[in-house]
């Protein structure tokens, strides 16, 4: 009888690591698949700056940050590790340094090791206005 119980209690100390592990491991795995969580805002435009806000919405998961900025020959302008949860950063950029270049702004989380690349191109044109009026 002894036997028996010490068996069920093997049974049911399995039953339960195997299903603890399966959900261990579904927990990680949905860890991974979370987009890094930042958005990247155009804010405006004074004399010969553009000006550019990146939000930060994260969590213990995502809250140590590399954020990076490449012109099109990949040349990097401008690279800072920042650690926070919730903020936010704004950037101005010099559009008589830059021109016309397209540039990358790349934020990587350093604890998953995923990446957001944005790319700003930027194109001027000029534009007439015309309008007629019956009086």
């Amino acid at each position: 009888m002894e036997k028996i119980f010490r068996n069920k209690r093997l049974i049911v100390i399995a039953f339960f690591t195997a299903f603890s592990v399966a959900s261990a491991q579904e927990a990680t795995a949905g860890n991974n698949n979370k987009p890094i969580p930042v958005e990247m805002k155009f804010m405006g435009r004074s004399n010969n700056h553009l000006q550019f806000k990146l939000s930060f919405a994260g969590n213990i998961d995502h809250n140590d940050f590399t954020i990076i900025i490449r012109d099109e020959k990949n040349t990097m302008l401008y690279k800072e590790n920042i650690k926070g949860e919730n903020f936010s950063k704004s950037f101005l950029v010099n559009t008589d340094e830059v021109g016309d270049n397209k540039l990358t702004f790349e934020i990587i989380s350093n604890k998953s090791k995923k990446s957001v690349v944005y790319e700003v191109n930027r194109k001027t044109r000029v534009a007439e206005e015309m309008t007629i009026s019956k009086l």
